[in-house]
């Protein structure tokens, strides 16, 4: 899973989740903190830079990383000849803890609203059974794919995303169904945004 073209693919399709996964976490371990409001919002602007940048080193590379490396005069195109190799090992350790830690606080955050472990069973047994199905569901398509890998992509993301929004129509609140709903346009503008670079990973 972590080779080659999916690991490229994982790296794209996972960004919403990524996001909303750091924002959770930040949220769970600032908490309490005495200017915690603060705190986000320096977190988000910093982002925003290291995004800003991340822009322009890719369009950095895609115009003149050819041209620079064989010439050898480029000390960022130097240095990703040498070491570029390790980024998508770097990259994959970043995900697995920032996911660990989102589901950490997820799961803290959720059980709070709980007023006995009894109503927590009933929330989390049904999500669960859910989930588990869907992901034999998908296990399935993926062996008889009917559709093309576009498709597939946005099919998974509609399948998730329908199941977990008749989930909470019997055991969330009406913000919850909402939120469903924003995290679906969310997460297919993050995969209209992948669109090209998902269609150079099939390519390769």
């Amino acid at each position: 899973l972590w080779q080659g073209t999916q690991s490229h693919q994982l790296f794209l399709l996972c960004q919403y989740s990524l996001g909303c996964g750091v924002s959770c976490g930040l949220s769970f371990l600032l908490e309490g903190a005495p200017h915690s409001t603060s705190n986000l919002a320096l977190a988000a602007g910093l982002a925003g830079l290291l995004a800003t940048y991340a822009r322009r080193l890719a369009r950095h590379v895609c115009t003149l990383y050819e041209l620079h490396s064989r010439a050898r005069y480029c000390g960022i195109c130097i240095f990703l000849l040498a070491a570029g190799h390790g980024i998508p090992r770097l990259l994959r350790n970043a995900l697995a803890i920032a996911f660990a830690v989102a589901d950490v606080a997820a799961v803290t955050l959720i059980n709070r609203d709980f007023l006995s472990a009894a109503e927590a069973v009933r929330f989390w047994t049904p999500l669960t059974i859910c989930y588990t199905l869907l992901v034999i569901y998908m296990q399935g398509e993926n062996g008889t794919p009917p559709l093309g890998p576009r498709q597939s992509v946005y099919q998974t993301v509609l399948v998730r995303m329908g199941g977990l929004f008749i989930l909470l129509l019997t055991v969330g609140r009406w913000t919850d169904i909402f939120h469903i709903l924003l995290s679906l346009l969310g997460e297919l503008w993050c995969l209209l945004q992948a669109g090209v670079m998902l269609r150079v990973c099939r390519q390769q």
